[in-house]
């Protein structure tokens, strides 16, 4: 990928507090980073803490990861001639990452965030360091970092040392797509390696960067999903004939949880002036399918739960997740040893923000069911098949889902609730934060297929109850299906379907089309 795709929006001001947007602004849209003169003097100021010990030699007083060895090696001091090699040291061998390479936006957040941790100056890493990493953001030279090796405590540090390994010209990293070797890369955009000065290569590894990063990317997409959700759930109600009653504001007021009203408020949006529900309006259905009656209830609960997670993302986003701690002030330095690298807090989100987003999929699978179900579809061919019996139609596409629904309870089982003793027992316990968030990433990409699949299927709905039409809100869904993907009038491959619309969900479009029918959707 280029480093030309900028976002509109001007250069974002390193040290700053981010949110979920900053973020995917510029570890999706390439949005450059610059560092203001007030975070160059913060950090000069944390530096010159780490300067002092450095400038005492031998004589100066052990200070853990700057003199000393690592882990329960923290006692073993290190010569004053050996501090530069100590960091290189470190990074190199900590650089023990396995299993896949990390996408391209997940790299860039990493960076972005590895950065953010050193500009809000309490690091004592020198600015040189910092500025090779905004460089390398802004030019589109990305660390190849392997998905696998972190235990989320002492921070995620194999992965972090992939991303330090390029700063000194070592590993390798990709520009504009090419796999090449670090020094090669960085020559190529202009840069040059740098070599770490004390404590410098434990701050580019200690911390919770790995997991913050792919946690809050894939959070940004849950949220989104819940409007998509919103937007299936609807588009099901009006194929399946279903009542827009159930979301009424009174019943929302009675137990007023905020995203069960945000979601009865999308639904009486969606479902305004449908012709299809005024045809049944007298009709003898007492009540609807939990699925469908229960929308407001069930995404928004997902709903609460991921703001409540987004909170805790972007609190970490601007915090500091070293050790030792540098606290600069005019009277002097003091250097705190601690654990704020340590991943519990962000781990127990991300295992929350994979249940709750889970369950969009949990309960979309179901109203497929009641789509294609013809003892359930209210009069729909049996599994939307314009032939049936010649034809399966969606029959399988509810088999598809509820793969992937199934795969989604396997991989909502907790990590953090496990922990393995690392470092000879110094770091005993650990918070598997970072297996949270790969578990995370792949529950939000089968949520999407999942909604995918029943846009779909309730689009097909729609088409057979023609030529009584949905709501203004669920028409703009179905139109914007619908050029893209024709109706299904014969079996097909559905699998490019699929692939067509989630893309239409991931690019925001289908949101759009949707909202420049009835306006924004909360």
């Amino acid at each position: 990928m280029t480093p030309a795709r900028i976002d509109p929006a001007g250069a974002l001001e390193l040290g700053r507090p981010l949110t979920l947007d900053t973020l995917w602004q510029v570890a999706v849209k390439h949005r450059q980073v610059t560092i203001p003169e007030s975070v160059e003097q913060r950090i000069f100021a944390s530096r010159q803490a780490i300067d002092v010990i450095v400038a005492a030699g031998d004589a100066a007083p052990a200070v853990y990861g700057v003199n000393t060895g690592f882990g329960v090696l923290a006692e073993t001091r290190i010569a004053a001639a050996d501090l530069v090699r100590l960091q290189q040291n470190l990074v190199r061998s900590h650089a023990c990452g396995v299993g896949p390479e990390l996408a391209e936006r997940e790299v860039r957040a990493m960076m972005l965030l590895r950065a953010q941790v050193i500009a809000l100056g309490h690091s004592g890493v020198r600015l040189e360091c910092v500025a090779l990493l905004v460089a390398m953001l802004n030019r589109g030279v990305h660390p190849q970092v392997p998905a696998q090796g972190s235990v989320g405590a002492s921070g995620d540090l194999a992965p972090l040392a992939h991303l330090a390994l390029a700063l000194i010209g070592e590993g390798d990293v990709r520009l504009e797509g090419e796999l090449m070797p670090a020094k090669d890369g960085l020559a190529r955009a202009g840069l040059a390696p740098i070599e770490l000065a004390a404590k410098e290569g434990l701050s580019l590894i200690n911390g919770t960067q790995y997991m913050t990063a792919l946690g809050a990317l894939a959070v940004r997409r849950a949220l989104e999903l819940c409007v998509v959700a919103d937007i299936s759930g609807a588009a099901s109600i009006e194929a399946l004939k279903g009542s827009v009653r159930p979301f009424d504001e009174r019943l929302m007021a009675v137990r007023p949880h905020p995203g069960q009203a945000s979601v009865a408020a999308n639904m009486r949006l969606l479902l305004a002036d449908s012709a299809i529900m005024e045809s049944h309006v007298d009709c003898g259905k007492v009540q609807d399918p939990y699925s469908l009656r229960c929308i407001p209830q069930v995404h928004g609960a997902s709903r609460d739960a991921l703001a409540w997670v987004a909170t805790t993302l972007e609190c970490e986003l601007n915090s500091v997740t070293d050790n030792p701690t540098v606290f600069a002030s005019e009277s002097g330095a003091d250097i705190v040893s601690g654990g704020n690298f340590h991943g519990q807090p962000i781990a127990i989100a991300l295992d929350l923000a994979a249940i709750a987003v889970a369950e969009l999929a949990n309960i979309s699978e179901r109203r497929v069911e009641q789509l294609v179900n013809p003892a359930l579809s209210s009069g729909l061919t049996p599994f939307l098949a314009s032939n049936s019996g010649l034809c399966s139609g969606f029959m399988i596409a509810q088999v598809a889902s509820a793969s992937l629904v199934s795969e989604n309870k396997v991989l909502c089982h907790p990590a953090s609730v496990d922990s393995i003793p690392s470092s000879a027992n110094r770091e005993d316990h650990v918070s598997m934060g970072s297996i949270g968030a790969r578990k995370l990433v792949q529950v939000v990409d089968n949520v999407t297929n999942s909604l995918a699949i029943e846009l779909l299927a309730a689009v097909q709905g729609l088409d057979q109850r023609a030529p009584l039409s949905p709501s203004r809100g669920v028409e703009a869904a179905r139109l914007a299906v619908r050029a893209l993907v024709p109706t299904l009038s014969e079996d097909r491959p559905l699998y490019r379907d699929f692939a067509t619309v989630r893309g239409l969900i991931e690019t925001g479009k289908l949101r759009a089309a949707v909202e420049a029918a009835v306006g924004p959707i909360a």
